[in-house]
């Protein structure tokens, strides 16, 4: 049976997942006290699972009768000649089929979510500043669930052109009655930063605290509850791809994000004839359908398009031991592949505890413009090397190609610093959204009163210490010169 915390930071006081086993002194176990589900362990397994013994059809999918009368359906992700490793699929066995509606119907468009992230769209905006918005504020007028409570902050490409990502808030102050949702666009990586989300989906239940991930994929149905009242987080949206583990290249077999730490759900079917409502999303538009029971009647299912969730605590952290940095790389959880075989369409990277201990080795990240796109944001605790303005539910982003780094007092309180031997991070987990493709701003966030930029004052004191050595640079240069004008005349 779940417990109540008596600390509701506890897990965000670890250092790391493996304080909570006690040293091997109590008996191992791989969910937090205060979740109340089971899961089923492994990334992109194939899994079963029937909330009554005895109702998976053996040897076949769609027998002629389906014990208890159930219907069978197949929510097929992937082309069907799909190599079988890239293959997503799930079998259901329900007591209604998901064809059992009343039709759609066409709802007002959000103003304040976007689909369409190509500049020739007005309402969004192109810009190389660096950029930040503070917490953004959960409402308290209204009831507001989480469908209603969407916000789009940046993103790239369309949905109708099968590859681009959105990155969203969800600002939420009720839990959702008699309504579900399913995003037919693509598959969400949610984020929970204030209040667990007690999400039920057709293949059963996820609970996702601060400090978890989960991911619902493209077409499958859930709704979200509130146990802990209002909320707020992040979701990273992709279109025309699923996420993946990344590869681990000489790192072997293990660490990063390991496979075994992801949970999925167990059926858990719901038999309600009442009125519910399903929202759809599709181009970005949204549309609505009803019908007379829960969408949540599956009683059995079993195949490896499911949805899941992971404890960012358990991330194994690599990192150099020697000398220098690692790219941040070693810090992705998940990634999802574009066309281009040498760049992501998008990663999900996580800053948790760590020890830090290069030697001669400048500690802040170094100064340094790359191609991708970084959005940033801060689930819980402080993050060194960025202002008071970064706070936990704020944002952060840096365009492809545009300088950052640390200010002159920074730069120079570390290169004088004698090398770290430290725990960095220490109750602080930040995340990043990273893709190779350029993103645009919304409306809804480029005209918030939450939006500031990054103050480019803070490196005019850059000192050009090089000028300093003109004299030794100039005797070294000229010692230069007449080696090479001795060596030319044959001396």
């Amino acid at each position: 049976m779940p417990t109540t915390l008596e600390n509701p930071r506890e897990y965000q006081e670890i250092f790391h997942w493996a304080e909570t086993q006690k040293d091997a002194t109590i008996p191992s176990f791989g969910v937090r006290k205060n979740d109340p589900y089971e899961y089923q362990p492994g990334f992109n397994n194939l899994f079963e699972s029937e909330a009554v013994p005895g109702t998976i059809p053996q040897g076949q999918n769609s027998p002629r009768c389906v014990r208890f009368g159930l219907y069978a359906e197949q929510m097929t992700a992937s082309a069907f000649v799909a190599p079988r490793h890239l293959n997503k699929k799930a079998w259901l066995y329900r007591a209604r089929p998901a064809v059992a509606h009343q039709g759609f119907t066409e709802l007002p468009d959000n103003a304040d979510t976007e689909s369409n992230f190509l500049p020739i769209n007005p309402r969004v905006h192109v810009s190389p500043t660096q950029l930040a918005w503070l917490p953004f504020d959960i409402p308290t007028d209204g009831e507001i669930d989480f469908v209603s409570g969407l916000k789009t902050i940046a993103g790239s490409g369309d949905p109708t052109l099968r590859e681009g990502l959105a990155v969203h808030t969800f600002l939420a102050n009720t839990s959702m009655k008699r309504r579900a949702t399913v995003n037919s666009d693509g598959d969400y990586l949610i984020v929970p930063q204030q209040g667990s989300l007690d999400i039920q989906t057709e293949f059963g239940m996820l609970f996702v605290q601060p400090g978890e991930i989960c991911v619902i994929q493209r077409g499958q149905r859930f709704k979200v509850n509130l146990p802990d009242g209002p909320t707020r987080g992040y979701i990273l949206e992709i279109w025309g791809s699923n996420f993946e583990l990344p590869e681990l290249g000489p790192l072997g077999a293990n660490g990063l994000a390991n496979a075994r730490d992801f949970l999925h759900p167990i059926a858990k079917y719901e038999i309600d004839v009442a009125h519910w409502e399903i929202i759809y999303k599709l181009g970005g538009k949204l549309f609505k359908s009803t019908q007379q029971h829960s969408p949540f009647d599956v009683v059995a299912w079993h195949g490896n398009y499911v949805p899941y969730k992971y404890d960012l605590t358990k991330f194994v952290n690599v990192g150099s031991i020697s000398v220098d940095h690692i790219d941040p790389s070693i810090f992705c959880v998940l990634t999802a592949r574009s066309r281009d075989p040498t760049a992501p369409l998008a990663d999900f990277l996580i800053f948790s505890p760590r020890w830090d201990v290069a030697s001669h080795t400048y500690r802040p990240p170094y100064y340094h413009r790359n191609a991708a796109s970084e959005l940033m944001g801060l689930i819980y605790g402080e993050y060194a090397g960025r202002s008071d303005e970064f706070q936990p539910g704020g944002v952060s982003f840096e365009c492809g190609f545009v300088p950052h780094g640390v200010a002159y007092e920074e730069f120079k309180a570390a290169s004088a610093a004698p090398p770290p031997e430290m725990q960095i991070s220490k109750g602080a987990v930040a995340f990043m959204m990273e893709s190779s493709r350029p993103f645009t701003i919304t409306e809804w966030a480029w005209t918030s009163g939450k939006k500031h930029e990054h103050e480019p004052k803070m490196w005019d004191n850059l000192v050009d210490n090089f000028s300093k050595h003109k004299d030794e640079v100039d005797a070294i240069l000229a010692k230069a010169a007449q080696k090479k004008m001795n060596i030319s005349n044959g001396h």
